[in-house]
């Protein structure tokens, strides 16, 4: 590994760190009766006294410090004082910023006692998720991460969710390649060592489709369905993969 790769690495490592540390402190609050403010908060503080800063906040206008997403909608979802309530499904989305590199996650969080099909959904994702980083390594092709990814899901009689996708990240907080977690085998660029990228399949109960709200942030499923989803940084070694943000608590 070169010096130059092995410094992106290190610092996407320390930043992916507290990013999932971040959710670690969240899993402890989560529970019937809590604001979606409330949890944010909690991001804020957590990232900035760990030395770093919530990249979200007033991204392209965004006008908090981490994504709160619950039951059907997709991502993107802003906090607000909405109570979480028993059943509920939340995704939180954070991205620390430390030392000019951004390290991004998010998790999958039960509110309460949650149904049967919301728990096969987060599980499909989550399973997902893992099936598309574990065939990572040099000249695999970027259709061979989508095809894996939707094969997993549709197998499951969920949908994959098109109208976003992972992306490319290191000094800047989106930039390419894009990452479909749909597609092709042997289709796409080949990955090579050092790229460094998130993998985060958004994951349907019904139909794929999804509409953006009138926030111009938060999107849900066009049918009301219930969405996960979970997100991975991941660089490409000579040998495979690392996970940057992979929670010590949290596998």
């Amino acid at each position: 590994m070169n010096a130059n790769i092995k410094e992106s690495f290190d610092k996407t490592r320390a930043a992916g760190s507290i990013a999932a540390s971040a959710l670690d402190e969240v899993s402890k609050i989560i529970k019937p009766g809590i604001s979606t403010s409330e949890i944010d908060n909690l991001c804020y503080e957590f990232i900035n006294d760990h030395g770093a800063y919530s990249a979200p906040l007033f991204y392209k206008g965004f006008p908090k410090s981490s994504c709160t997403s619950t039951n059907h909608v997709v991502c993107h979802g802003i906090p607000s004082d909405k109570i979480l309530n028993e059943g509920d499904i939340l995704n939180v989305d954070v991205t620390a910023y430390k030392d000019g590199w951004h390290g991004d996650t998010s998790r999958m969080f039960e509110v309460g006692e949650i149904s049967i099909k919301a728990k096969k959904l987060i599980e499909t994702t989550y399973e997902a998720m893992m099936k598309g980083i574990k065939i990572l390594k040099e000249d695999v092709q970027l259709g061979d991460i989508g095809s894996t990814i939707q094969q997993h899901v549709e197998s499951r009689g969920c949908s994959v969710v098109q109208d976003f996708c992972g992306h490319g990240i290191g000094e800047s907080f989106h930039k390419e390649p894009s990452i479909l977690h749909y597609g092709k085998k042997q289709t796409g660029e080949k990955i090579k060592e050092g790229m460094i990228f998130t993998i985060e399949p958004m994951i349907n109960l019904g139909n794929y489709e999804t509409k953006i709200l009138n926030d111009g942030w938060t999107a849900v499923t066009k049918d009301k369905s219930l969405s996960a989803q979970f997100e991975h940084t991941v660089g490409i070694t000579k040998d495979g993969y690392e996970i940057f943000t992979q929670s010590k608590k949290f596998s």
